[in-house]
């Protein structure tokens, strides 16, 4: 769980092994095992990106396993133009996206079906009572926003690898970096009153 803005110690970044190209290899002629080591190694990262662009474990667990068999399934189109760590990112971005656009079709459905019912108020939990500032910022930002700013601050990543997991070019990786910056900080100075 994030407590601020901070970026990780460079302890928490996961050295990439020595081995990685090896497995990458191994799994690629279809060696379950090596593609094993590898969703060993990356999961925990695939897992946090999709939970912090869908807010539910539950989902984001669904994403991280679903980016995993379709790694495994592009696996032998991976040329390695960049790190298997930002590829496979860039597999649960877009899985999460789709993800969050079923989710909001079937709210759609759900409302037109129920059109006379009132408009349902933000769970107990989305109040904002007991969440950790930082959380309660980001959670405000669009998940353009948020995945910029969670793969540029928390994962540590270049603005280039970042731009690739998203699928965008490097400067309208950036316009939504300053975008997020632009909000956060404002929201900030709303926290805190000076707004």
């Amino acid at each position: 769980m994030l407590t601020g803005f901070e970026t990780p110690p460079a302890a928490r970044v996961a050295a990439v092994p020595v081995d990685e190209k090896q497995w990458i290899a191994r799994a690629q002629r279809g060696d379950t095992a090596a593609f094993r080591l590898l969703v060993e190694a990356h999961r925990a990262r695939a897992y946090a990106l999709a939970l912090r662009v869908l807010r539910s474990g539950a989902d984001a667990e669904e994403v991280a396993q679903d980016a995993f068999v379709k790694a495994w399934a592009a696996l032998p189109t991976f040329r390695g133009d960049a790190a298997f760590s930002t590829w496979l990112h860039r597999i649960v971005w877009r899985r999460a996206l789709d993800k969050l656009a079923e989710a909001r079709a079937r709210r759609r459905r759900e409302e037109a079906v129920a059109s006379d019912a009132p408009l349902h108020a933000p769970p107990a939990h989305e109040s904002g009572e007991g969440e950790p500032f930082a959380e309660r910022l980001l959670e405000a930002l669009s998940p353009q926003q948020r995945a910029a700013v969670v793969l540029f601050y928390f994962e540590d990543r270049s603005v280039a690898q970042a731009a690739l997991v998203m699928g965008l070019p490097e400067n309208t990786f950036k316009t939504h970096l300053h975008r997020a910056r632009a909000a956060l900080r404002e929201a900030w100075l709303r926290e805190r009153g000076e707004r």
